[in-house]
C-alpha cells in the first residue's frame, strides 16, 4: 500500500464493546521497519494497533488512558514469499487474562509471546466505539498519518460483537496441509462489521452494513496476487542495498557494484512469461534470470555470470545496445555482444523462459529481439539465448532477476501476472491463453504466469 492508508469514523453504537473479531490476509514486501497494518483511535492515551516492529516481530497493542497492555510474538515474520492469515479473537469479560486476547497466525492460536500484557477484564475493544476513527494500512498519531504498511492486504473482516476462532474463516486443505481462505458464509458482523475484499475504487463494505472506507495518502492497486494464487515479489539476496515497494515487485537498485534481486518463486521445468518496466535506467542496467540467490560476491558469482553461476542477461550500455552475457556449462564462457536495443526509461521488456528447451527469449514494448541489435521480430522468429539446464545452476531453478554494475542505479517495476507496474495498472490487457495473470503484452502459447496456481498445473 506505500502511503496510502483506508479510513472512516463509526457511526454506530456498538453491538457489543467487549467483544470483536479481526480476521485479514497479508503478505509482507518490506522487512526491518515498523509497519502498521489496523488501528483505531479515541487519543493517543486511548487507541488500539496491530503492528509489525523493525524486529519484524507481531505486536497487538492496547492503549487504556496511557497503560499500554501488549502481546509481542516471539516468532519474527519475515516470509516474503506468502501470505499469512492473521485473526485476533478478543473478548474481554473472559476471566482467565490469557483467554481476553486470541492471536490465530495460518489456523494456529498463539502460545508464544516474548511480552505477554493482557487487557483488563471488560476493557472495551476500541474499534467498535461509535465516532472512534478506524485506519487500515497505517498508524496514526499525534495527528498524522505514519508507520504504513507496504504489503499486500486481502480480506479484511471486522466482527462488532462476537470472538470468532480461525476456522470461521479458513480452514485446512486436505490435500496440501495448507491453511486456505473458505469464505464468510454464515458470518454476521455486528453494527460496526465491516468486510473488505478487492475494491479500488470505492473501497467498498461488502458485509451489508455499508461501513466504506475512503482511501487516503495516494491511490490503492488492484492486484491479482491473493491468497488463493500467490505471486512472486522481488527480494535482494545476502544483502540489503536495493530498495522494493509497492508490494515488492518496485526494484530500485543500488549504486554498489554487481549487487542484484531476484524473484521468490524460481522455476526448473516448463514455459514461463514476464514484464519489466524501466522508471529510471542507466547505462549499466541488467536484466534477465539468475540461477543462484545466495547473494555472491562480484568475483565469484555476480548476475553478470562470472564464475560458476549460470546467469543469461542482457546488460543496457553507453553505446546503446543491449548486450549478452550468457554462462551456459560448468565453466565461464561469458559471450558478450549486441543482442537488442538499448534501454530507455518507460520501455517495458517481456521475458519468455524455457526451461524445457534451456532458452531464454527477450523482446521490448512487444517486439522480440532479433539477436543483433533491434526488436522487430514476432515470437516465432526470435533469436533465443542458449541458457544451462536449470540442474546444473547452484539451486537447480532459474528466477527473475535484475541488477546494476559500475556504480549505477536504475528503477524497475516487475509484472509476474499482477496487472500492475509498481502502482499503475497495465494499459491493456494482452492474450493470455493460460487465463493466470494479466499481462500488458500478448503471452506466447503455451507459456504461463509465475504463480501458484501455475506451478501447480
Amino acid at each position: 500500500m506505500a502511503s496510502t492508508y483506508l479510513t472512516r469514523t463509526n457511526a454506530q453504537a456498538a453491538t457489543n464493546v467487549d467483544k470483536a473479531t479481526i480476521s485479514f490476509w497479508l503478505k509482507r514486501t518490506r522487512l526491518g521497519t515498523e509497519e502498521s497494518v489496523f488501528g483505531a483511535y479515541s487519543s493517543d492515551a486511548n487507541r488500539l494497533k496491530f503492528r509489525f516492529r523493525s524486529d519484524n516481530k507481531f505486536d497487538f497493542e492496547v492503549g487504556v488512558g496511557g497503560s499500554w497492555y501488549s502481546l509481542i510474538t516471539n516468532r519474527r515474520f519475515i516470509d516474503t514469499n506468502s501470505w499469512y492469515h492473521f485473526v485476533i479473537s478478543y473478548d474481554s469479560t473472559q476471566a482467565a487474562a490469557s483467554d481476553r486476547t486470541k492471536i490465530y497466525i495460518n489456523g494456529v492460536l498463539e502460545t508464544s509471546y516474548a511480552t505477554s500484557n493482557y487487557v483488563p477484564q471488560n476493557q472495551d475493544f476500541y474499534f467498535t466505539k461509535n465516532g472512534l476513527g478506524i485506519t487500515i494500512g497505517d498508524n496514526y498519531q499525534g495527528g498524522s498519518h505514519q508507520n504504513y504498511f507496504d504489503g499486500l492486504l486481502s480480506h479484511f473482516v471486522c466482527v462488532d460483537g462476537q470472538a470468532l476462532d480461525a476456522t470461521t474463516f479458513g480452514q485446512t486443505d486436505s490435500d496440501t496441509g495448507e491453511w486456505k481462505w473458505k469464505g464468510v458464509s454464515g458470518v454476521t458482523y455486528g453494527n460496526n462489521g465491516f468486510y473488505l475484499l478487492k475494491d479500488v475504487a470505492n473501497v467498498t463494505d461488502y458485509s451489508g452494513n455499508n461501513n466504506n472506507f475512503t482511501a487516503g495518502g495516494g491511490g490503492m492497486t488492484l492486484t491479482q496476487d491473493n491468497p488463493s494464487n500467490n505471486f512472486p515479489t522481488m527480494k535482494s539476496p545476502g544483502w540489503s542495498d536495493h530498495a522494493h515497494s509497492y508490494g515488492g515487485n518496485r526494484v530500485v537498485t543500488s549504486g554498489t557494484n554487481y549487487r542484484y534481486s531476484v524473484a521468490t518463486m524460481g522455476v526448473h521445468k516448463g514455459k514461463w512469461y514476464w514484464e519489466a518496466k524501466f522508471q529510471a535506467v542507466s547505462d549499466y542496467a541488467i536484466m534477465g534470470i539468475s540461477g543462484d540467490t545466495g547473494g555472491q560476491s562480484n568475483s565469484t558469482g555476480h548476475i553478470l555470470g562470472a564464475g560458476l553461476y549460470h546467469y543469461s542477461v542482457v546488460y543496457n550500455t553507453v553505446g546503446g545496445n543491449g548486450h549478452k552475457y550468457n554462462n551456459a556449462g560448468n565453466s565461464p564462457t561469458n559471450t558478450p555482444g549486441a543482442f537488442m536495443g538499448g534501454f530507455s526509461a518507460g520501455d517495458i521488456l517481456t521475458f519468455a523462459l524455457d526451461c524445457d528447451n534451456n532458452t531464454l527469449k527477450i523482446g521490448a514494448n512487444g517486439q522480440w529481439a532479433n539477436g543483433s541489435g533491434s526488436t522487430n521480430q514476432t515470437f516465432a522468429n526470435t533469436t533465443a539465448i542458449t541458457i544451462a539446464d536449470p540442474t546444473l545452476v547452484p539451486s537447480g531453478y532459474y528466477f527473475p532477476a535484475c541488477g546494476d554494475y559500475s556504480g549505477s542505479s536504475s528503477t524497475i517495476e516487475f509484472n509476474f501476472g499482477n496487472g500492475f507496474f509498481g502502482n499503475t495498472a497495465i494499459a491493456s490487457a494482452g492474450t493470455n491463453a493460460s487465463n493466470l495473470g494479466l499481462f500488458e503484452y500478448d503471452v506466447p502459447a503455451d507459456y504461463k504466469a509465475i504463480c501458484s496456481k501455475g506451478l501447480n498445473t
